[in-house]
């Protein structure tokens, strides 16, 4: 803080003179610096802060200058990214894995990668990619979360949440993500080769459904990595500054609002060109024949 700040707000618990006086400066200065008029707060500043504050801490400059740019402020990343520390602010940053969450069943009798050498999904409930992560809960303890993505829109269709990561896990996701969406025949539905989703169960649901079982290769992290690609984003920003979940119910209702309402609703995504998954899905149905 300057010495003319300082005096401005101690001025009415000390007399100008004193203050002059003991900071070393002449009052006809500081009259001077209070006539000039400060320099203007940039339009975008008030609207980043509200953007930063609403996604709490979660978008960097990039997702924050997309959202300025929605909101009619023409602002870069470097002026963001200046503000930001000047301001004393820092968007959350990811975190590295530990548990294990797949396990494959060497047994099992699994189905080709259906996605090698194929174009990118065009529209949704083409392909959905599921995987299986873990969540910290106070004392040591864990629990797993289960995910299907549509790969087009990004979307989680379906998900649950349990203390433990049998193929019900992955299976009372997927029934959620049919109930839902009530895909056509055809869609292709790939996952790892955890033994989850190489179980007799879950082959057999996909076939009920008249989807398209696909797994990735052995050996390979890269088949299933769009699958896997938001963990840490996701504990980063359920989870920031190392938490933990007091229990398996709290950890249930924040992946549920997370999820349901900030991810699919209303989070950017920088492969969506800045767009939330159901920004996304609106934008290409409004334009489909």
């Amino acid at each position: 803080m300057s010495k003319y700040l300082f005096i401005k707000a101690q001025a009415a618990t000390w007399t100008l003179a004193d203050l002059c006086r003991v900071l070393g400066v002449s009052r006809s200065g500081y009259y001077r610096w209070r006539a000039v008029s400060p320099p203007p707060v940039p339009g975008w500043q008030p609207a980043a802060q509200q953007a930063f504050t609403r996604h709490a801490k979660r978008y960097g400059t990039r997702r924050l200058r997309a959202e300025l740019q929605a909101e009619g402020h023409q602002v870069g990343r470097y002026a963001l990214r200046s503000w930001l520390r000047a301001s004393g602010q820092r968007a959350l940053s990811t975190r590295p894995q530990r548990p294990r969450t797949t396990q494959a069943d060497p047994a099992a009798v699994v189905a080709e990668n259906r996605l090698l050498g194929q174009p990118a999904p065009t529209c949704p409930n083409q392909v959905w990619v599921g995987d299986i992560t873990y969540l910290p809960l106070v004392g040591g303890r864990w629990c797993y979360l289960a995910t299907w993505r549509d790969a087009c829109s990004r979307r989680v269709v379906g998900w649950h949440l349990a203390a433990q990561m049998p193929t019900e896990l992955v299976l009372t996701a997927l029934e959620q993500a049919l109930t839902l969406r009530q895909p056509a025949p055809g869609l292709v539905i790939h996952a790892d080769r955890g033994s989850q989703y190489t179980s007799h169960a879950c082959r057999q649901r996909i076939e009920d459904a008249g989807a398209l079982a696909s797994y990735a290769r052995p050996g390979n992290p890269y088949d299933n990595a769009q699958a896997e690609a938001g963990w840490s984003t996701l504990k980063t920003e359920l989870l920031p500054h190392g938490g933990v979940f007091a229990s398996l119910e709290e950890a249930r209702l924040e992946v549920a609002y997370y999820l349901d309402t900030y991810f699919n609703l209303d989070r950017r995504h920088s492969a969506l060109g800045y767009r939330s998954p159901h920004q996304f899905e609106a934008d290409l149905f409004q334009h489909l024949p």
